[in-house]
């Protein structure tokens, strides 16, 4: 029987997001709820004619949302041409919402190009495999650089990337701080009871010395770890969607 950590896994497979936004369409999605959940502390961090990417968009109608919140140059992609073929059919009548099937750690985009990089849970799913937060695999440290390096190159100087997640600080804010991508690092909590986190990084901006100390410790395996509880056990993706925030 498979277990909900190989089920997880597929998360990080094209072809299983390919046959499931085939069957799903466009019909909103939203891990770790809908914008709302998070409005106030995003919306602090977008200025009015931003230029915004929205990294592995899915289904989720949060670049639709901004949309009518007034910002009018988003672009989204992901690397699923059925989801990007739904979601344009689906906003066709927004003409600032553009679509693109792209592999966000491999950009096309020129040096530059954004003010703003958002990503929603994207990260996580290439996460889900891993056993042991505290001992990352080599793969995911691998696959979560290129993501992060390209994110870097195209923001433009005292732009912002912008990442949701549930991963607690000690956990993923390691990854962000490495002094290769050129930016700081801070985060803001939100939600009742289950906490999710909104990490803000600043391109042009230097990190903190313990956020470099933190940066540092992804390469060391700590000889005593604190215990963790997993947040992914269930395959039902209770803890990305549908939740009640």
């Amino acid at each position: 029987m498979e277990g909900p950590r190989e089920s997880n896994a597929r998360y990080r497979e094209r072809s299983y997001w390919e046959s499931r936004y085939r069957q799903e369409g466009a019909a909103p999605a939203e891990w770790f709820g809908g914008l709302e959940a998070f409005r106030a502390p995003l919306q602090a961090e977008l200025e009015p004619e931003a230029r915004v990417l929205v990294l592995g968009c899915g289904n989720s109608a949060l670049s639709y949302d901004l949309f009518r919140l007034g910002y009018t140059d988003i672009t989204s992609i992901d690397y699923s041409a059925a989801c990007i073929t739904s979601m344009q059919e689906r906003y066709a009548h927004c003409p600032g919402l553009h679509w693109a099937i792209m592999d966000a750690r491999a950009l096309t985009f020129l040096d530059g190009s954004f003010d703003v990089v958002l990503e929603k849970g994207t990260l996580d799913s290439m996460m889900v495999g891993e056993t042991d937060p505290w001992h990352v695999s080599r793969e995911a440290r691998v696959l979560l650089d290129q993501v992060l390096t390209e994110v870097s190159r195209v923001l433009r100087p005292e732009g912002k990337f912008i990442s949701i997640t549930f991963a607690q600080p000690h956990f993923r804010k390691r990854h962000y701080a490495q002094p290769v991508y050129g930016w700081s690092v801070r985060h803001v909590t939100y939600g009742s009871g289950f906490h999710y986190f909104l990490y803000v990084m600043r391109k042009g901006e230097e990190l903190s010395p313990s956020d470099l100390a933190l940066g540092r410790s992804l390469y060391l395996r700590p000889s005593s770890p604190t215990p963790v509880r997993y947040l992914q056990d269930s395959d039902s993706e209770n803890y990305l969607c549908t939740i009640e925030l």
